[in-house]
């Protein structure tokens, strides 16, 4: 399968996402649309970027593979009920910093998680954080990977995406929609009948996505 090949504006021909984007009510359209759109970190004057390529909704109250599910609310997980548009970090294994985005409406915990992204800008940069010698395909491969790359840690969760040191932005890219494949979510087991749902998104034949192709 050929690989998807993307064409990049520089980031001052960029456009915000809105809160607009956001704001709306379902979860899994959002994610799905998410893909395509460019994430950029601006951290001590440093920036770095990459396309989405992957990944995963999460329906808060209803969802069993959900952290909010049936309103469970705790300290890590708070940053879910904030407004959309806020980043909800976590870490996974003591080591992963797992890159979220909060949507629909205050208090109503609904998150996208970002398993992948295409790097673009920062590249260098990228592979100093992941202790990598040469770019390959495991430098964003993986939600793990996304965060150490772009410089996401704990410590930013509940940042306001709609500011400047980690914001979404579209450059116009147009997905096909024949490009874009669906799958259950990765690493979600204990769900047991919502594991099954199909809330994982992909490009397909991007060398970059995580796991197995699936639809």
């Amino acid at each position: 399968m050929r690989l998807t090949k993307f064409v990049f504006k520089s980031t001052d021909k960029l456009k915000k996402l809105t809160i607009e984007f956001y704001k709306r009510k379902n979860v899994v359209l959002i994610a799905r649309d998410l893909l395509g759109k460019i994430i950029v970190t601006n951290l001590d004057g440093i920036v770095t970027s990459g396309r989405i390529v992957e990944t995963e909704a999460y329906a808060g109250f209803t969802d069993k593979a959900s952290h909010a599910y049936q309103g469970r609310r705790t300290n890590r997980n708070k940053h879910m009920y904030a407004r959309p548009a806020t980043a909800y970090v976590y870490i996974c294994y003591g080591i992963h910093q797992m890159f979220n985005i909060v949507t629909n409406d205050k208090e109503i915990p609904d998150a996208v998680l970002i398993r992948a992204i295409e790097p673009i800008e920062g590249i260098n940069r990228m592979l100093e954080r992941t202790g990598k010698e040469k770019l390959s395909s495991t430098l964003t491969k993986g939600p793990g990977n996304v965060g150490k790359a772009l410089g996401i840690y704990k410590i930013h969760s509940g940042i306001n995406l709609l500011d400047d040191a980690i914001y979404l932005a579209s450059d116009n890219y147009a997905i096909n929609q024949k490009q874009i494949g669906s799958s259950k979510r990765i690493g979600v087991n204990y769900a047991g009948r919502d594991a099954l749902l199909p809330y994982r998104f992909y490009i397909k034949g991007n060398k970059y996505v995580s796991g197995r192709p699936a639809i």
